[in-house]
C-alpha cells in the first residue's frame, strides 16, 4: 500500500527549486516506491518568493517564517535549502518537532553544527539525509564497485577537483556566501564539502590532512537588494571576503593510500569541473563531472603502456536504469537529486538509512575544520 508523506521546503532559492522538482519526479522514475510525497508548505522569508513557488509547484500553503512548518501537524518531511548559517537552528528544530530532514551540505558552519543537528536526528528517532548527490552518478557506483572489488589492485592514490567559476567576477555580489558567520569557510563547505564526501565515498575514512588556503578577491560590493546565486552588483559599498576562495590539499587514507583534494570557486575559464582519478597497483578509474556517464577505466595485467577504455554507464550501473532504458543516454544533475529524493523517501518509509547520513556529514565537516587548521597553523592535522 502507498502512504502519502506530506512534506515542506524551507528555503526556495535555487536549491529549494530542485527540491521541489525531485519530489514532483521521484514517483515517476522509482514508481515501486512505498511512499509518494505530497507539497504542503513552502517557507522563504523573502517576499513573494514562497507564493511563486506555490503557483509554480503547488505547494498548499506558504510562509516567511520556518517555525511555523515545524508546528505544522501536516509536514512530516522537510528539506532544508536556507544558507548555511540557518542549518543547525533550522535542523535541531526540525528534528525535535518530529520532522523527517532532508538537508544540504555542508550541515551548518562547523563540525559542530553538523554533529548537533545528527544529534538531534538520532535524539527523536527521525531519519535524515544530505546533499551530497555526486555519489549518486551511476559512474560514480560502478567506480566504487571497482575499488571494492579490488579489481585496480591496492589503492594507492586519489586525485579528486571541483573547480568552478561562480565567483570568478571581481563584481560578484558580496552575499552571505562570503561572510564567515553566515557562508562558514567559503569554497570549503560549497565544493570541498562534496569532495571529501566522495574521497569516503570511494576509499574510507580519512585518517590525516595538510591544506593550505587562499582569498583572491579580497572585497566585493554589498548587494542593494534580494539576491538569487551568484548575482553581480556594481556601485554598492565595497566589503571584505572574509572566507577562502581556493583550497588544496593532501590526504592520508587509514588504507594506507594518499590522495590530493583541490577546490576552486574563482577559476576562471572553468564551468564544473568535478571529477576525480583513482590510482591502484593494478588499474585505474577516471570521472569527469561534465561526461557523467562516462568512466575511464584501465584494468589488467600489462602495468605499463595499459591502456584506458572508457564504459558508457548504462542500467546496470547503480540507477541509471530508473531514468534511461540503454547505455550513453545521458543524465542530468537534476535526476541525481531525484535519486536523492528517493532516498530520503524511502529512509522514512522503511527506518533505515539508504544514502549519505548526518554521520556523513559530521565526517566532512570535521576534515573541513581540520583544512581549516591545517592552513592556519602550516601543518599536519589528524582527524581522529
Amino acid at each position: 500500500m502507498v502512504r502519502t508523506l506530506g512534506v515542506a521546503v524551507v528555503g526556495f532559492g535555487w536549491m529549494g527549486r530542485v527540491h521541489s522538482q525531485a519530489y514532483q519526479r521521484v514517483g515517476h522514475h522509482f514508481p515501486q516506491l512505498r511512499v509518494r510525497p505530497d507539497l504542503v508548505a513552502v517557507a522563504e522569508e523573502v517576499p513573494g518568493r514562497a507564493e511563486e513557488a506555490a503557483e509554480q509547484f503547488g505547494f498548499a500553503s506558504t510562509t516567511r517564517d520556518w517555525r511555523e512548518v515545524a508546528a505544522d501537524p501536516r509536514v512530516h518531511a522537510v528539506s532544508i535549502t536556507a544558507p548555511n548559517f540557518l542549518h543547525r537552528e533550522i535542523g535541531v528544530a526540525m528534528a525535535e518537532a518530529g520532522k523527517h530532514i532532508w538537508i544540504e551540505k555542508p550541515v551548518g558552519l562547523t563540525a559542530e553544527d553538523a554533529r548537533a543537528v545528527a544529534e538531534a536526528v538520532a535524539k527523536a528517532g527521525v531519519r535524515g539525509t544530505v546533499g551530497f548527490n555526486y555519489r549518486n552518478a551511476p559512474a560514480v557506483a560502478y567506480a566504487r564497485e571497482l575499488i571494492a572489488s579490488g579489481d585496480l589492485g591496492t589503492v594507492t592514490h586519489v586525485r579528486i577537483r571541483l573547480f568552478s567559476d561562480y565567483a570568478a567576477h571581481p563584481d560578484g555580489a558580496l552575499t552571505w556566501r562570503y561572510e564567515r558567520a553566515r557562508g562558514g569557510g567559503g569554497v570549503l563547505g560549497d565544493l570541498a564539502s562534496h569532495g571529501v564526501d566522495l574521497a569516503r565515498f570511494l576509499l574510507g575514512d580519512i585518517e590525516s590532512l595538510a591544506a593550505d588556503t587562499a582569498v583572491f578577491i579580497p572585497e566585493r560590493a554589498r548587494p542593494t537588494g534580494a539576491t538569487a546565486g551568484h548575482t553581480l552588483a556594481t556601485g554598492g559599498e565595497l566589503g571584505p571576503v572574509e572566507n577562502e576562495d581556493y583550497v588544496n590539499c593532501l590526504l592520508r587514507f587509514a588504507s594506507g593510500a594518499r590522495g590530493v583534494l583541490e577546490a576552486s570557486r574563482i577559476a576562471v575559464g572553468e564551468q564544473n569541473n568535478y571529477g576525480f582519478e583513482v590510482h591502484g597497483t593494478k588499474g585505474a578509474v577516471f570521472w569527469d563531472y561534465r561526461r557523467m556517464g562516462e568512466l575511464g577505466v584501465s584494468l589488467g595485467t600489462s602495468y605499463q603502456d595499459q591502456p584506458v577504455s572508457t564504459v558508457f554507464v548504462g542500467p546496470g550501473h547503480g540507477e541509471y536504469g530508473a531514468f534511461q532504458p540503454g547505455a550513453a543516454n545521458a543524465m542530468g544533475y537534476d535526476d541525481l537529486k531525484v535519486i536523492e529524493a528517493r532516498n530520503f523517501l524511502r529512509s522514512v518509509a522503511e527506518g533505515t538509512a539508504h544514502g549519505p547520513t548526518l554521520e556523513d556529514a559530521v565526517h566532512s565537516a570535521t576534515a573541513l575544520d581540520a583544512m581549516s587548521r591545517s592552513a592556519a597553523q602550516g601543518s599536519w592535522v589528524s582527524l581522529g
